[in-house]
């Protein structure tokens, strides 16, 4: 799994940083956590306002810092 945390680096792309980590403590799970400041790049995803992540190439959130439970919600393997 990859988790690409976009945004230029400002207290709240640090903190979704952080969340993301979190969150992949709390379940156990291990995933590369990538962090992508380049604008050309972060634009390539269609994301206009950041911090903004995406998991495996989806866009699941933007322009804002998800809280830890809302992104294990995202990391748990769907039954």
């Amino acid at each position: 799994m990859v988790i690409k945390v976009l945004g230029t680096g400002c207290p709240k792309c640090q903190k979704a940083e952080a969340n993301v980590q979190a969150a992949l403590a709390e379940l156990g799970m291990e995933a590369e956590v990538v962090k992508v400041t380049d604008i050309n790049e972060i634009m390539e995803h269609d994301v206009f306002m950041t911090p903004a992540l995406v998991i495996d190439g989806k866009v699941v959130a933007t322009g804002k810092v998800p809280g830890i439970e809302e992104i294990k919600g995202w990391l748990r393997p769907k039954s």
